[in-house]
């Protein structure tokens, strides 16, 4: 199992209903191994995938997004001001970026931050990287969301999908 599969398993094992996401070269794999494609689809920005996926237990079902960790400069009012303000538990799986093996200099000025900034605004964080097993990914991801809709608060995965696919980023 790759580490991408094993997200994917663990976003439809924490029992989301729909998965929105981003598109991005990085998550690519994740978007291709979660399949169903009547339950997956794209958004153009991440506020919106707050405020689409966010409202789904308003409905009784419950949603994950799946972005890039720099998107959180997009998402942070939407998160803040309507799913943890209103304690809509939402899954969001985001690629970590500016971490080792990071072509892009730029992108270290913004993301470096990223766990500190949603760790300050009381967002749960949980962070998985190359140095555990696909199963672990799988099994966190699966309690992230079960941590979500037990709290009725967005908790958010940090995963860096670029030091597990190294070929993904030449």
């Amino acid at each position: 199992m790759t580490h991408a599969t094993a997200v994917a398993q663990g976003i439809w094992s924490s029992g989301a209903d729909l998965v929105g996401y981003v598109p991005s070269v990085s998550v690519a794999p994740v978007i291709t191994a979660l399949g169903s494609p009547e339950r997956v689809f794209p958004l153009s920005r991440e506020e919106e995938a707050m405020g689409v996926l966010g409202a789904l237990p308003l409905t009784g079902r419950f949603g994950a997004v799946v972005m890039q960790d720099n998107g959180f400069g997009n998402a942070l009012t939407a998160l803040t001001t309507f799913n943890a303000a209103y304690h809509l538990p939402l899954l969001i799986v985001a690629n970590t970026r500016g971490g080792l093996g990071e072509y892009n200099s730029m992108i270290h000025t913004f993301c470096q931050h990223v766990p500190a900034l949603l760790d300050h605004l009381g967002l749960r964080v949980f962070t998985l990287d190359r140095r555990t097993t696909p199963a672990d990914w799988q099994a966190v991801v699966t309690e992230a969301g079960a941590h979500a809709r037990m709290t009725f608060r967005p908790v958010v995965v940090l995963a860096s999908f670029w030091a597990t696919n190294p070929e993904a980023a030449a």
